[in-house]
């Protein structure tokens, strides 16, 4: 018996909302934000910042944030060329969003631990 798709039921509307937080909820999506928050970095500054994210998991997760118009790359011309990676007006937005869903969760983070608990969940 095939498993039914649980998106063959919802808007359209609420299938783009699920795919732009798919594309933005993801760990090193919200990591890469939230460092850029503070500033302008560039490359390697970035990746020694976000603990454990990989040259090429940060290369995608740039471009994937730039192409969704979240981080801009400015390119200065220099020998070796100079790129700086900063958030744009809508990625500053969602950084608020970002800060505001971590904060529930580490004031939750207690009590989710002791349902998991409760549940035998515990990872």
């Amino acid at each position: 018996m095939a498993v039914p798709d649980p998106t063959l039921n919802l808007s359209p509307a609420c299938l783009k909302v699920s795919q732009v937080l798919g594309r933005v909820g993801d760990k090193w999506s919200v990591l890469t934000v939230m460092t850029l928050k503070r500033r302008s970095y560039r490359f390697n500054e970035l990746r020694r910042e976000i603990e454990g994210i990989s040259q090429r998991m940060l290369t995608l997760t740039l471009r994937n944030l730039e192409r969704d118009g979240l981080v801009k790359r400015t390119v200065t011309p220099s020998i070796p060329p100079r790129v700086d990676y900063e958030l744009t007006e809508l990625g500053n937005s969602l950084s608020g969003a970002v800060q505001a869903l971590g904060t529930w969760a580490a004031e939750n983070a207690k009590q989710i631990d002791e349902a998991r608990s409760r549940s035998g969940a515990d990872g």
